[in-house]
C-alpha cells in the first residue's frame, strides 16, 4: 500500500466552483495566483460582453473539478499551467 502525501493547500474545489459561477470575472485565476491570466480573462469578458469569459470559466471550472486532487495540485498549483 502506497501512502500519498496530500497537498496542504489544494484549491481545486474553490477554484472549480468559482470558475463555474464567476468565471466571467476570472476569480478562479486569482485564487490560483494567476494574476496576469485573471486580468486577461476579465478584459476578454469586457470586450465580448461576458460571453467568451463565461464560457472559458465554465470549461475551466469543469476541468478543475474532474481532475483528481493530486493531478490538480501537480498541474495547476505546482506546475503553474495557466489555461485549461
Amino acid at each position: 500500500m502506497e501512502i500519498v502525501n496530500q497537498p496542504t493547500e489544494n484549491k481545486k474545489i474553490i477554484a472549480g466552483i468559482m470558475g463555474i459561477l464567476f468565471g466571467v470575472f476570472g476569480i478562479h485565476k486569482f485564487i490560483l495566483g494567476y494574476t496576469k491570466e485573471g486580468i486577461i480573462l476579465l478584459l476578454v469578458s469586457l470586450i465580448t460582453c461576458g460571453t467568451a469569459g463565461s464560457i472559458i470559466g465554465l470549461i475551466e471550472g469543469i476541468v478543475y473539478l474532474t481532475k483528481t486532487d493530486e493531478e490538480f495540485y501537480r498541474i495547476y498549483q505546482v506546475g503553474k499551467r495557466p489555461w485549461f
